[in-house]
């Protein structure tokens, strides 16, 4: 066979795999060393340079994670390239390590793709550095426990907004919550009360998540690591759609970070008494701090309020998209649940934040739609700044550490029959609620749990205490008049929801609009 000169495009390629694979040796052979006869935890067998690659299923890993639970245990480890990763099937191993050991488990891994794509300005992908720190400092004096409280009476108010679009237009119930997640959000961060519906504050937070939703797969974060280049080649070359991508979301991250900030400074300095937020609130705290700091205290507020907007927006519609895929699937459980808060509301007035403590089945629902459907079924990525033993285990310095939260779920000896949705598994005998609270894991944990979890909580707790409370759910019915059974695909994004999916949700005999209107009106 005639020797052949390689292409310049297998020269290029060979380059780049040359690097990576004498990196992935150099790792394996200074983590052998430091060891020192501590094994790893245990876990599938790699394959030369590779790993474990080709075993995970990349679309969804939870799966491949929830399986090799089976065989190696609450810890495992495996390798994808050149990244080390430790899986935490339990949430006692979880604590330990996370929380009570947050010393060494508090960064973040890299991910190739948040600097392009525009995803710098989220600090949740931030290492464990100042800038975060006061990020998350900013965040958790607006969201702290008490001063969440302030916001309670916007929540519901945006709730019943979100129920009357749904009574006008029901078939377009996913724009609706997506709406009411950006508008919670917007209001509670930047004083901005959006239009019900078509509002150009909105559509630059739609557009940047429609747009940044590539840049989360994981196969496109292990592209852009192995091969960097393919962000700066032609764009005739095939691969340039990456670059395109890349520079699409940038731009929409920019309007994403200054339009809403532009907004609040206009607002504040317009209005001599505006209404809480959190951007108004420390734009007045910066007024006595000095040059160079109040500059940086400037960037870490907008980076933190854009981070508490797209967040919060794409995990809270998450959420009530998968409530009402529960409620249409299980009718009884609505039914049930309309009579609880008709017992203890009657029917003339929706039900308010001083009824949760007497609606336990209620609440029982929230928790379990947070069971059953995790919206971040792996959590959020943790990193070790140094090397650990836990166990036995040898727990390498830079390890990917991630909480298997769909695991957690999945215990069958904590949840039997945990596909099913029964919130009654969260009910003692005696009807009151259990002490087993899936937000103890769903947000996270340790220093990186998420800091605006009490308002997410009372967001999603509003949007379904008054949506049992005014809607029916039921199945879709096609030409023939037969039911059609939902089966949503469901889409990875920042959150993992389904993608929308046939079904009837109407008011319930006794909702009209004039009666919400009414409701609004006597809301101020």
């Amino acid at each position: 066979m005639p020797y052949s000169i390689p292409s310049a495009t297998g020269l290029a390629l060979l380059v780049p795999i040359s690097v990576v694979a004498l990196d992935i040796v150099r790792r394996l052979v200074r983590s052998r060393r430091e060891r020192k006869g501590s094994p790893l935890p245990p876990g599938p067998t790699p394959v030369p340079l590779l790993g474990n690659a080709l075993s995970v299923d990349i679309e969804e890993p939870r799966k491949t994670y929830t399986a090799w639970k089976a065989a190696y245990g609450d810890v495992l480890y495996a390798r994808l390239l050149d990244q080390e990763f430790v899986v935490l099937n339990s949430q006692s191993d979880a604590v330990e390590l996370l929380e009570r050991r947050s010393q060494i488990y508090s960064d973040r891994p890299f991910i190739a793709t948040i600097e392009p794509y525009g995803f710098g300005f989220i600090f949740v992908f931030q290492g464990y550095d100042d800038h975060w720190g006061l990020c998350r400092r900013i965040v958790h004096q607006t969201f702290r426990p008490d001063t969440a409280l302030t916001f309670r009476p916007m929540q519901l108010r945006k709730a019943r907004q979100m129920i009357m679009n749904m009574i006008d237009d029901p078939d377009r119930y996913a724009s609706h919550y997506s709406t009411f997640s950006a508008a919670v959000a917007l209001s509670a961060v930047y004083d901005y009360e959006p239009h019900p519906r078509n509002d150009p504050m909105v559509h630059i937070v739609d557009r940047f998540l429609q747009a940044a939703l590539p840049a989360t797969s994981p196969e496109k974060a292990v592209l852009l690591k192995v091969f960097p280049f393919l962000l700066r080649i032609p764009d005739w070359l095939p691969g340039s759609s990456l670059k395109r991508e890349a520079k699409t979301t940038c731009e929409w991250a920019v309007k994403t970070v200054e339009t809403p900030y532009q907004y609040a400074q206009e607002r504040m300095e317009a209005s001599r008494h505006p209404s809480f937020s959190m951007v108004l609130d420390h734009i007045a705290r910066m007024q006595k701090f000095d040059e160079p700091y109040r500059s940086d205290y400037t960037t870490a507020l907008k980076h933190a309020s854009a981070s508490a907007v797209i967040g919060s927006t794409e995990t809270t519609s998450a959420t009530i998209l998968m409530f009402t895929l529960a409620m249409v699937q299980n009718p009884h459980v609505w039914k049930r649940a309309q009579a609880e808060i008709e017992t203890v509301l009657g029917m003339d007035r929706l039900p308010g934040f001083e009824d949760r403590p007497f609606l336990p089945y209620v609440e029982a629902v929230l928790r379990e739609t947070q069971r059953w459907q995790p919206v971040l079924p792996l959590g959020m990525p943790h990193a070790t700044t140094s090397s650990d033993i836990y166990k036995g285990f040898y727990i390498p310095k830079g390890a990917t550490v991630v909480t298997n939260v769909w695991a957690i779920s999945r215990d069958e000896a904590r949840y039997p029959n945990a596909e099913q949705f029964t919130p009654e598994r969260f009910l003692t005998t005696e009807g009151t609620l259990s002490d087993d609270d899936p937000a103890e894991y769903v947000f996270g944990f340790g220093r990186r749990i998420c800091p605006g979890r009490y308002t997410a909580d009372a967001s999603v707790w509003s949007a379904i205490a008054t949506m049992l409370a005014t809607l029916e759910f039921t199945l879709a019915k096609d030409a023939e008049g037969k039911d059609i059974t939902p089966e949503p695909k469901y889409i990875i994004g920042v959150a993992r929801h389904p993608g929308t999916f046939p079904c009837h949700i109407s008011p319930r005999p006794h909702i009209s609009k004039a009666s919400l209107e009414h409701v609004l009106a006597s809301d101020g």
